[in-house]
Order: structure tokens, then C-alpha cells, then sequence
């Protein structure tokens, strides 16, 4: 009972970045919701019983492999199936979920929403092991070490992913 009660407490917490870096990955609300709950679903089935301390790289991990299933599944229907809706859907601009503070400066406020708005665009144009070691190291704040978990890769290419992330983000962030 305690255990479930940890999980469950672990999940509400990490929920809202999940979403994000679903979002972001996916440019789609409905697709990011799929992964997460398909992340939590396998996390609470799967590895429950496994030490608190493993569960954020293992949730992180399993969220990947959702997203990828669900860009893969994407390319599949796009090419094979949809292929003129595809081309209407890749048009409509993905909307950033980043509620501004509603006690704070409006201006502020919109100042923000366009921050994160552009560093949405950035990550989605980034390679996939590069956002995601971004995302992992700089919005996480998960150490190397539980990034190459979380990963399924060696430390020393986590670094590499993230130097070449930062260094393509600074250059998009610094033509703006």
C-alpha cells in the first residue's frame, strides 16, 4: 500500500514535464497524452517494484520508446495512408501548453510564452538523441550518469549529445 502510494505520488509529480517533453517531441496534445499515459501505465505495471530511486531514468526511458512508437506509427500513416492530410497537418503551427503567471507582469508573461515558444521549435528541430539529452540534462536536471540510464547509451555519448544540443540551440536562439 505504501508502495502504490510512492508511485502514485511519483507520477503527479513528474505528469506536467512528461506532457512537455511529449509536446515537444510529438507537436501534437492528443499524441502526447497517449505516450504519457502509455509511459505511466507500463512504468506502475512493470517496475513498480523496483527502488524509487530507479524510477525517473526508467520513466524517462519508457517515455522515449513511446514517443518514437508514436512518430514511427506517424510516418507510417503519413506515407502509406494520409498522405494529403499529412501535408495540411504539417502546416498547422503546434500550440506551446505554457500557461504565463497570471499574478505577474503581462509583459513578462508574454515575454515567456515567446521563450518557450521558440525553444520548442528549436528542440523540435534538433536530431532525436539530442533533444532528448537536453531535455533530460537542462529540464530534468537528471546527472550524466542517470542520463545514460534513462538513455540506454554511455555517459560519453550523453555528453556528446548535449554539447551538440546547446551548441544548435545557442545558434538558433542567437538569428532570433
Amino acid at each position: 500500500m505504501l508502495r502504490t502510494r510512492a508511485l502514485e505520488i511519483f507520477l503527479a509529480r513528474i505528469e506536467a514535464r512528461a506532457f512537455r517533453i511529449a509536446s515537444i517531441a510529438l507537436s501534437n496534445e492528443a499524441d502526447a497524452l497517449d505516450a504519457v499515459q502509455e509511459a505511466m501505465i507500463k512504468l506502475a505495471r512493470r517496475y513498480a517494484s523496483r527502488p524509487e530511486a530507479d524510477w525517473a531514468p526508467l520513466f524517462h526511458r519508457i517515455l522515449t520508446n513511446s514517443i518514437r512508437d508514436s512518430l514511427r506509427r506517424r510516418r507510417v500513416r503519413t506515407r502509406w495512408l494520409m498522405p494529403f492530410r499529412a501535408e495540411r497537418a504539417e502546416e498547422a503551427a503546434p500550440a506551446w501548453p505554457e500557461p504565463a503567471d497570471p499574478a505577474g507582469d503581462p509583459l513578462a508573461g508574454l515575454e515567456a510564452e515567446e521563450a518557450w515558444r521558440i525553444l520548442a521549435e528549436g528542440l523540435r528541430s534538433l536530431p532525436d538523441r539530442q533533444r532528448e539529452a537536453f531535455v533530460l540534462r537542462a529540464l530534468e536536471g537528471f546527472d550524466v550518469a542517470q542520463c545514460a540510464q534513462a538513455m540506454g547509451c554511455s555517459e560519453g555519448s550523453v555528453k556528446t549529445h548535449y554539447f551538440r544540443a546547446v551548441h544548435a540551440l545557442r545558434g538558433r536562439l542567437e538569428e532570433r
